[in-house]
C-alpha cells in the first residue's frame, strides 16, 4: 500500500485513529509475549537490523554493508514472497545481486538450519526487531533524519510499529543523515547513536531529462535524492509495488512525451520484468556508515563472544 499521507503529521484523522492504534499495541504486545516464550538462541551469534517505523527507513543497504564486511548470511522474511510466481522480495534480491547469501522464509527455520553448518560467521537477522522468536545477541535501530518518528503515533494513526521508547532495547542507533532533519526527532543519551550518509549515483550524464518513479514506502525520499538533476515528471506507487505491463507502458509512453529517459531505485529496478530492465536504469545508492560503528561492533562481538567461550 501506498504510505498513508498522515503518517508525518498530527492531522485531525491520525487523532482519530488512535484508537485503533491502542488496540494494535496491546495486541501486538499480546503476540510479542506469547512468542518469546518459544525463542531460539543462535551458537553462532546474531545481528539484528531493524525499525520501529514501517518501512522506508534505509535498512538494505545497512544491511548489505554489514553482511559484506563480515562475509555473513542474511536472514529474512521476504516481502511478498510467493513459491507460485518464485518472488522472493526485491530486497532479498538486491542483496543476492552483491553476492550474499540471503535465507529468505521462517528466520527461526532458517537461523536452525545455519547452525548446522560448520561457519562461525555471525547471522544477520533483516528487520526482526518485533520478531521475538530469535534471540539477538546485538539489536540496531536504524533511522532517517528526514522521517524521524514520523508524527510519532503508532499504527495506524502513525508510522510506529511499537513506541518510541522501544529504542531502549536496541544496542545500537544508525541515523541516516539528511538535508532535512524531521522537528522533535531525539534519541535516548544511553543508546550509542552512529551516523550514515546516502549518495544517490545517477547513471545519465548530467542534463539528462528524466522521469522518474518509485514504489517504496517514502517515494518523495528518492525524488528528493536528484535535487540538482533534470527530473521533469515523477510518478509513486505503493511499497513493493508489482509493476504492470499497463503501468511500464504508461511510464514509457509518458518519458517518450516529455522527450527523457526513465530512471527507478534499484528496489524497483529488480521488480520490473527482464525485457525492460535493459530500457531502464536505476539510481544506485551508496550507503556509508561511519567508521567507529565497525568498530564498535566489532568489539561487541568479541565482547559476546568471550562471555559465550
Amino acid at each position: 500500500m501506498k504510505t498513508p499521507w498522515w503518517f508525518l503529521h498530527k492531522t485531525p484523522l491520525a487523532f482519530l485513529l488512535l484508537p485503533f492504534s491502542l488496540v494494535y499495541y496491546v495486541v501486538s504486545r499480546m503476540v510479542f509475549v506469547w512468542r518469546s516464550m518459544f525463542a531460539y538462541k543462535s551458537k553462532r551469534g546474531v545481528i539484528c537490523f531493524g525499525g520501529i517505523l514501517a518501512g522506508g527507513v534505509g535498512k538494505t543497504p545497512v544491511v548489505r554493508a554489514v553482511a559484506k564486511m563480515f562475509d555473513s548470511p542474511v536472514v529474512m522474511r521476504g516481502y511478498k514472497k510467493s513459491a507460485k510466481t518464485n518472488n522472493v522480495g526485491d530486497e532479498a534480491v538486491m542483496l543476492a545481486n552483491a553476492g550474499i547469501a540471503v535465507h529468505v522464509g521462517n528466520r527461526k527455520s532458517n537461523v536452525i538450519l545455519l547452525d548446522k553448518q560448520s561457519d562461525k560467521t555471525p547471522i544477520i537477522m533483516d528487520d526482526g526487531m518485533q520478531n521475538p522468536t530469535i534471540k539477538k545477541d546485538i539489536s540496531v535501530l536504524v533511522f532517517d533524519q528526514s522521517l524521524g518518528f514520523g508524527n510519532g503515533f503508532i499504527l495506524p494513526a502513525g508510522p510506529l510499529r511499537e513506541p518510541r521508547s522501544a529504542v531502549n532495547r536496541a544496542d545500537a542507533i544508525i541515523v541516516i543523515k539528511n538535508t532535512k532533519v524531521k522537528k522533535n526527532f531525539a534519541l535516548p543519551s544511553g543508546v550509542p547513536v552512529f551516523y550514515a550518509e546516502n549518495e544517490t549515483i545517477v547513471p545519465y550524464k548530467q542534463g539528462t531529462k528524466m522521469v522518474a518513479f518509485a514504489g517504496i514506502g517514502y517515494p518523495k525520499k528518492f525524488f528528493n535524492s536528484l535535487t540538482g538533476t533534470d527530473v521533469v515528471a515523477t510518478r509513486a506507487f505503493s511499497d513493493h509495488y508489482q509493476y504492470t505491463d499497463k503501468d511500464i507502458q504508461d511510464l514509457f509512453d509518458l518519458a517518450k512525451k516529455k522527450d527523457a529517459v526513465l530512471i527507478t531505485t534499484e528496489k524497483d529496478w529488480v521488480r520490473l520484468p527482464k525485457s525492460v530492465q535493459k530500457e531502464i536504469k536505476f539510481a544506485r545508492l551508496e550507503t556509508k556508515i561511519d567508521k567507529s560503528f565497525f568498530v564498535w561492533l566489532k568489539e561487541k562481538l568479541n565482547a559476546n563472544n568471550q562471555g559465550n567461550g
